[in-house]
């Protein structure tokens, strides 16, 4: 690697935490979600900020790790889940709760797009080491069926909280299915050649 491109890398992940670091700051002290005209200042640069700090975030690990289609979806789902954090009212009751069910319903979505953007890089970095045939290291579609294993876990976690059945028990065995299928996935799956 170059200087003249570390320097640039270093760059856009110092951007990046800006501006992560100051959308994160509108939304805990500013009261931007209660900026009640929708083209207030402060939430235009709340949308500005929560569009920009995934896609610094996302697009260079895309370019740098060969991940097809990571900024789309990390960019969509960070954007979509501070966006819900930020605008959209807290649901009041359970899950099921018509009123209520697309508020969960977008949340759901971004945690499970936003989880999946996260884990996919780490899933990526780990399979590298682990995996011993470079067919498996290498291997798009596994790196992207986990991903999204954990996105699914997540937004699940999220639903089981909703209907309010969340206990240890109940998470457990979510994990247990989880591990299971994956076993069998990668003991039938053939690799996808690099």
């Amino acid at each position: 690697m170059s200087r003249q491109h570390r320097q640039y890398s270093l760059l856009l992940a110092a951007l990046a935490g800006l501006c992560w670091a100051a959308a994160l700051a509108m939304l805990l002290f500013s009261g931007v979600s209660r900026a009640s005209a929708p083209l207030a200042p402060a939430r235009l640069l709340f949308t500005l900020l929560a569009l920009l700090a995934p896609l610094l975030t996302f697009v260079p690990i895309e370019r740098g790790s060969g991940l097809a289609g990571l900024a789309v979806e990390g960019t969509l789902g960070a954007a979509l889940l501070l966006y819900c954090l930020a605008f959209v009212p807290a649901p009041n009751d359970w899950l099921l709760s018509l009123p209520d069910l697309p508020v969960y319903g977008l949340l759901l979505m971004a945690l499970f797009l936003c989880g999946a953007a996260v884990a996919r890089p780490l899933i990526h970095a780990v399979g590298l080491r682990l995996f011993q045939q470079r067919a498996r290291a290498l291997d798009g579609r596994r790196v992207r069926r986990q991903s999204y294993e954990v996105g699914l876990m997540l937004a699940v976690i999220a639903a089981l909280a909703g209907l309010r059945v969340l206990t240890w028990v109940s998470l457990l065995l979510l994990a247990l299915a989880l591990v299971i299928a994956e076993l069998l996935f990668l003991s039938q799956v053939q690799a996808e050649s690099a």
